[in-house]
């Protein structure tokens, strides 16, 4: 599977092999697609699982474009860190686990970043909550590749 992935990834390379080096590409592609993936899970959920109502949790009263992140968050997860493991930071010698823990503590801290500002920009803006998501995303792309290749896989 990883070869596969790895194989159609490289295939769109060459367009832009004067570009960007082969590792920013294979993260921009898979980035990307899992970005799209979050975005389009965040889209079902906050229209369709939701229903653009509060989802009570025991306790807890979510917002649905709260919900609709922690939802596509937990899904962005899973599917970045196997894409970010196995496909694009193949190179790196870190530990399995310390990995996975670094890259917990950065989604962490992208995910809280996320939340802020999108609760900025729906509630105190009144952008369009997929709008607003869409722009924290795109802010939040650059940040998290810098974490990820300096930190998360880093190379020793």
């Amino acid at each position: 599977m990883r070869n596969s992935i790895t194989n159609i990834v490289d295939f769109f390379y060459p367009p832009f092999s004067r570009l960007m080096p082969k590792l920013t590409f294979r993260y921009a592609a898979c980035g990307g697609t899992n970005t799209l993936l979050g975005l389009v899970v965040y889209y079902i959920c906050y229209h369709f699982l939701f229903e653009k109502s509060v989802f009570e949790w025991w306790i807890f009263a979510f917002k649905p474009h709260v919900a609709s992140l922690f939802v596509a968050g937990m899904v962005s997860f899973c599917v970045g860190f196997l894409l970010n493991k196995y496909v694009v930071f193949v190179e790196s010698n870190v530990r399995g686990r310390v990995q996975l823990f670094r890259y917990a503590i950065a989604f962490l801290l992208n995910l809280i970043l996320n939340f802020l500002l999108l609760k900025f920009l729906v509630e105190a803006l009144a952008w369009d909550a997929f709008v607003s998501q869409v722009a924290t995303t795109l802010f939040v792309i650059l940040l998290s590749y810098l974490v990820q290749k300096h930190f998360t896989f880093k190379i020793k």
